[in-house]
């Protein structure tokens, strides 16, 4: 009976360690990668959707999966709400979160993802009403960013998502009214640290829409932040500034209008940072401190032009994928950054993070259509799949299902 036992668990153990959680943004660790495999490549309205949730309001955010249940916010009537939703595809609960004033689809107050430790879910509004809950849906803690570190003043709203990691929240706000960045206690909502951000860039470029990532060695982890012509590495225990990227928008070139939408995304050997408007991407070193302009030793790579402007980067296996709002892929190496291929795959307007998942690169344009195409140095489209919603948040991967989250309905995906 022991060695029956054993060999059942044996054979089980493939299967549990293949999946996961999807508890932030861009995955487990906050990169846009899944270690799933066997994830479907093919769907349409009637094929491998194995259900659809209706949503009450349009909204952005990537939905956050833990074990059976998934939180995703959403832009009701008038108001801001938290939703529990099982895998089985049936909606648990529902919990206010704040007002809505925008009313738009893309961009409103539902463009925050929630994150979440097993424990608590935390979602960010944008309005700035930070809040943590249980798994039932109390409200635990709540803040707000505005009243707390200074009113926005962003010509576009604001759309950062919080990162969490080991047991704090950080932050990036970066705007007309000045750059802060801030660490909370996930338990408590209570401020760790909060520290400026200066910069000397001026106009519209003060305004940052990204979202800060978190480079990890699993030794070291550093939190970047990007934004007002710069992008910035702190310490996680103090926010102390480690090195500061700079030649993003060259002074003898001036751009008033250069915006960073898109995030920096990080693996352990290398941070790609992105700028805006088909302007300049910098591969950096993870040893990297100072000041690095265009160049310097802190430098991997810099190439000039060819820059995504709101889908951020994607590392996956020994390449660099760089998804366009026009749907024109760029595969670059990763070591070089010498370009191996660019390709269009569907010609609409682009919003959501690449995926990399199962070998392949899922990419979602707004008008509810995922390319696939497979990952390596050579480009060749697997699949092109049209649900019939908009979409403009990233994909989430959690127990061998796609979770797309469209401004009428979250759909899981996956093999019937």
């Amino acid at each position: 009976m022991k060695s029956v036992f054993a060999s059942l668990l044996a054979c089980a153990i493939p299967f549990l360690a293949a999946a996961e959680n999807w508890p932030n943004w861009r995955g487990p660790t906050h990169d846009g990668i899944s270690t799933e495999v066997n994830l479907p490549t093919k769907w349409s309205a009637t094929e491998n959707i194995l259900w659809k949730l209706p949503l009450p309001g349009a909204g952005s955010s990537t939905p956050a999966v833990w074990g059976d249940k998934i939180f995703i916010t959403s832009a009701a009537p008038g108001e801001i709400v938290l939703i529990c939703v099982s895998t089985a595809g049936k909606e648990l609960w529902r919990q206010p979160l704040g007002i809505e004033k925008g009313g738009k689809r893309e961009g409103n107050g539902a463009s925050p993802s929630p994150s979440t430790d097993g424990h608590r879910v935390y979602t960010l509004t944008g309005a700035g009403e930070f809040a943590a809950s249980d798994f039932s849906g109390k409200e635990i803690w709540r803040v707000n960013v505005q009243e707390k570190f200074g009113k926005f003043r962003y010509g576009f709203g604001f759309h950062a998502t919080s990162l969490l990691h080991q047991g704090r929240l950080y932050l990036q706000l970066i705007h007309a009214g000045g750059g802060r960045v801030v660490a909370l206690d996930s338990a408590t909502g209570n401020t760790v640290w909060n520290v400026e951000r200066p910069s000397d860039g001026r106009a519209e470029c003060e305004h940052s829409y990204a979202s800060a990532c978190l480079w990890n060695d699993g030794k070291r982890a550093h939190l970047i932040t990007h934004g007002n012509d710069y992008a910035v590495a702190h310490d996680l225990k103090d926010g102390k500034e480690i090195w500061r990227l700079g030649d993003l928008n060259p002074k003898d070139n001036y751009n008033s209008t250069l915006r960073f939408v898109a995030s920096p995304v990080a693996v352990a050997g290398l941070i790609i940072v992105p700028t805006a408007k088909n302007r300049g991407v910098v591969a950096v070193k993870p040893s990297a401190t100072g000041l690095l302009k265009a160049g310097s030793p802190g430098e991997q790579w810099r190439l000039d032009s060819g820059t995504p402007d709101v889908p951020s980067p994607l590392v996956y296996g020994n390449e660099v994928y760089l998804c366009k709002e026009n749907g024109v892929l760029t595969c670059l190496d990763s070591k070089t950054g010498k370009a191996h291929y660019s390709q269009r795959t569907h010609n609409q307007k682009h919003r959501a993070s690449p995926l990399g998942a199962d070998g392949k690169i899922y990419l979602t344009a707004a008008d509810g259509t995922v390319s696939v195409v497979k990952a390596g140095p050579t480009f060749e489209l697997l699949a092109t799949n049209k649900l019939p919603d908009e979409i403009t948040a990233s994909t989430a991967v959690a127990n061998g299902r796609l979770y797309l989250r469209g401004y009428d309905a979250l759909y899981a995906i996956g093999a019937k």
